[in-house]
């Protein structure tokens, strides 16, 4: 063993390296760094070969490996310039050198230098192709530290700004009025958000003890060859073996599955019944079973397993994997059935606690990729979205068509006020569609449609998910929120209540405030206070103290003249702000839109006045004062001055550019109107219908005066 501990230990460093985000490499490279016999370093080193191969043949050839020999996939990826030359050079070296080991022959103890060397320079240069990046977590810890104290941003604060009718109402206006931006964020939900899966679930589920038992069955050697029985055995051994690498999922014993074979006095197990392995899995009080055989046919051999509900006899996932039927070639195919049963174990495991309406719209073959999704997910919606984007990149290097992640990816960048990066995504989660269900293409167009088209083109999309499922909450509640930005309050209202009836048929709470928030909205924007009253009884049981909802507590508090509870909410929004370390001008301008929104403009001018007075080089607080004075007709003249001031520190903001054209047209200079609202629809990053409504107000003008 001394001749190549050298690089061994190199290969101990690159473990440390990919540990935790490479899980199929891991494990494999672990076996090789603690095998003490010569063959098995050989096989180890083999394997770990065979999963970069398998990956790469994938994500750059764009198929799976199936049967194929990895000389010719090597080859193929050469061929079409995928790998550098130097990288194919050191496969073929590998490849040649394992098979002493896989098919043990004569070698000499010097060929596993090399056999090692050129693993350690493949990994080395895989790491790099899969961007793969050790984080030290004390850094990443504080990171949030640091995140965690900066003030947030208003639509932090907020959580969603609420979506107003036209006219649009000031302060909130910058991320209100966006009402496509703010909106299609719902679709990263729609995706992938989960009910509530805190980072710790898997931790916590391990600790008590709570995993996934499985029972292995001898196969079936229905092959008519005798030669195959030892495989009936090998294979069952193999896979318990296999299973039982990973924490989450408990395997019984081979000698307890075959002691109760044997005290049933069975002797042959092709005579074995689903029912008499469900018996034996029962016994064992296993949650599932594998069962297969062996089967073959010419020069080609099938292994076929099923995974049952012990249970219910329910067949949760069939697999057919082919290989020569050469003893050979057993290894790969039991290898590839414990890759694919393993995995899909563990996702199961991890969707434990996720919505079902959430569950078809994040799907993944990797457990690995799955659990950064996870982690990305409860970044961001903690709003730690540089972390998030950390996780989700993580997700999408382990599978590069994840394309759950990659929409999250895209809205996390948006967050961060990134937008051309977040198209960028949106257009990679479009380029991977032929990879999807006929869902998944609906929700890609849905989120394309929210960058790059008209909420018409979503209200088109949503429809046609509800035509395959009318049973998904959080489709209804999307489409009510594409209504709520159109201003189209009658239509919104049973969209959002059929979401509400749904989640109360399942009997759980809906996914977030919103669906009570936006809701409510709807509610108030039509008159129907006795409603919207009700709805936030219910909605602070079910998410008691959120700013959201305190917002519009006071909203309605102050339209129906309670003014010692709308003061009251007043000053409990004020301090949940305070918590979570809003600026002083931040929850002025909130308080101004709240008596905004409730129609009482003294009140409203006077906090934003105040908001301006705390930061009197902010051209937002400038923004929000003078669209207030224009939108109310309160003093066009003045809000146009202070805008210009906001225009000379920021000249290409769309908002202030259209917050100008609105005045010029209120005071009928409708042609310098158009050309200011114009050139503001060039430069919106999306859709803005507050926009598209002054500009058609504009162009009618115009078209007016001619005629």
């Amino acid at each position: 063993m001394s001749i190549w501990s050298a690089e061994i230990k190199e290969l101990e460093k690159l473990y440390e390296s990919l540990k935790g985000q490479l899980l199929d490499l891991e494990k494999e490279l672990e076996r090789l760094i603690r095998a003490d016999d010569e063959n098995m370093i050989l096989l180890y080193s083999r394997r770990c070969l065979e999963v970069i191969i398998t990956d790469l043949c994938e994500c750059e050839l764009k198929r799976p490996r199936k049967t194929e020999p990895l000389k010719g996939i090597i080859d193929k990826l050469h061929k079409e310039e995928k790998i550098p030359s130097h990288i194919v050079t050191s496969m073929h070296g590998l490849n040649e050198l394992s098979t002493y080991g896989v098919h043990p022959k004569d070698f000499d103890p010097e060929q596993i230098k090399p056999v090692l060397n050129n693993l350690a320079i493949i990994i080395r240069w895989y790491l790099k192709y899969k961007q793969i990046v050790t984080i030290d977590k004390t850094e990443v810890d504080e990171e949030k530290i640091r995140l965690s104290k900066e003030p947030p941003e208003e639509v932090i604060i907020k959580e969603r700004t609420e979506i107003q009718d036209k006219p649009a109402k000031a302060g909130e206006r910058k991320l209100i009025s966006m009402v496509t931006i703010v909106a299609i964020l719902i679709i990263a939900a729609i995706i992938t958000y989960p009910k509530i899966f805190k980072r710790d679930t898997i931790e916590k589920l391990r600790a008590s003890g709570e995993r996934i038992s499985v029972a292995v069955i001898p196969f079936q050697n229905l092959t008519n060859d005798n030669a195959w029985n030892v495989w009936q055995d090998g294979i069952q051994e193999i896979l318990t073996t296999s299973l039982s690498y990973s924490e989450e999922i408990k395997v019984s014993q081979t000698e307890n599955v075959k002691s109760i074979i044997q005290s049933k006095g069975l002797t042959n197990y092709a005579s074995m019944t689903p029912s008499f392995a469900k018996t034996i899995s029962q016994k064992l009080d296993a949650n599932v079973f594998i069962f297969g055989n062996i089967i073959q046919a010419g020069t080609k051999l099938r292994v076929n397993a099923q995974l049952i509900d012990t249970k219910t006899k329910e067949i949760l996932k069939p697999y057919q994997i082919e290989g020569y039927s050469e003893e050979k070639d057993i290894f790969r195919i039991i290898d590839t059935l414990s890759v694919q049963l393993k995995n899909f174990l563990l996702i199961s495991k991890l969707k434990k606690g996720v919505r079902t309406d959430f569950q078809q719209f994040a799907s993944t073959s990797s457990p690995e990729a799955y659990r950064y999704f996870i982690y990305g997910n409860n970044a961001f919606f903690n709003v730690d979205y540089p972390a998030a984007c950390n996780w989700f990149l993580k997700a999408i290097n382990v599978d590069s068509n994840f394309v759950g992640a990659i929409v999250k990816l895209s809205y996390a960048y948006m967050n961060q006020g990134l937008i051309e990066e977040a198209k960028k995504w949106c257009l990679n989660a479009c380029t991977k569609k032929n990879f999807t269900s006929d869902q998944q293409k609906i929700f890609i167009d849905l989120l394309y449609a929210g960058f790059f088209e008209t909420p018409n083109e979503q209200l088109r999309s949503e429809t046609q998910l509800l035509t395959i499922d009318d049973q998904l909450p959080i489709i209804y509640y999307r489409k009510g929120l594409t209504y709520n930005g159109l201003y189209q309050y009658d239509k919104a209202i049973p969209a959002f209540e059929k979401a509400l009836d749904i989640y109360n048929k399942w009997d759980v709470k809906p996914a977030w405030i919103y669906n009570y928030s936006e809701l409510g909205l709807a509610y108030h924007k039509t008159g129907q206070y006795k409603k919207e009253k009700i709805l936030y009884k219910k909605a602070e049981k079910d998410f008691p103290d959120r700013p959201n909802l305190i917002y519009r507590q006071a909203i309605l508090a102050l339209s129906e003249g309670e003014t010692k509870d709308a003061n009251e909410y007043i000053e409990k929004y004020k301090s949940l702000c305070i918590d979570q370390s809003a600026s002083e001008a931040a929850i002025a301008t909130n308080v101004a839109n709240i008596y905004w929104q409730a129609e009482l403009l003294d009140k409203a001018e006077e906090y934003f006045r105040e908001a301006l007075s705390l930061e009197t080089e902010s051209p937002a607080r400038m923004n929000n004062l003078g669209w207030f004075w224009i939108d109310t007709d309160r003093n066009i003249k003045e809000g146009l001055e202070i805008n210009d001031k906001a225009l000379e520190l920021s000249p290409d903001d769309y908002y202030y550019l259209d917050c100008k054209g609105w005045g010029l047209y209120k005071q009928g200079r409708y042609a310098d109107a158009l050309e200011l609202l114009g050139r503001a629809w060039s430069l919106k990053p999306v859709y803005y219908h507050e926009l598209y409504l002054h500009l058609e107000a504009a162009k009618k003008a115009v078209a007016g005066q001619k005629n």
